[in-house]
């Protein structure tokens, strides 16, 4: 396989969103910080959601054997994006909302997870090596755009 892939470069993102989580979680109240940070993680998952459908999961898609890990994960995606939404308009100093967001950190990192340990590899198997590399070149064209769409 290509050593610039679609699913390193998705790796990659994942590992800053993991940063950013962990980030998130130590902070407190209705601080600056977790504003910041969290306003930080919200706009860099959304885009990376977006960029992801519009190029991995739409060719999963499309394809008979990938379909389905490829509509799981557009479902999970749906259901990070209602808790992002649901955070941004509670009150960021309640103890709920610091429950809502390890309740959407731990539902995160189960889908980039399965993701990485399940969807890639079935993913890998079903494309040629050049098409995993055009995939990635797509990403890096799309995800600009949707981070100055998310912003």
């Amino acid at each position: 396989m290509a050593d610039e892939t679609i699913f390193k470069r998705l790796k990659e993102d994942h590992d800053k969103h993991r940063t950013l989580l962990d980030l998130i979680d130590k902070t407190e109240g209705d601080s600056e910080g977790r504003r910041e940070l969290f306003g930080r993680f919200k706009t860099e998952v959304t885009a990376h959601a977006a960029a992801e459908e519009e190029t991995l999961y739409a060719t999963m898609l499309a394809d008979r054997d990938l379909r389905h890990e490829g509509q799981h994960s557009v479902a999970e995606h749906k259901e990070i994006e209602d808790y992002l939404e649901e955070l941004e308009e509670m009150d960021y100093s309640s103890t709920g909302w610091l429950a809502r967001f390890r309740t959407m950190k731990d539902r995160y990192l189960h889908h980039i997870e399965e993701e990485e340990d399940e969807m890639f590899i079935a993913a890998a198997k079903g494309l040629s090596d050049a098409k995993v590399k055009e995939l990635a070149d797509k990403f890096e064209k799309r995800k600009p755009d949707e981070l100055e769409r998310a912003a």
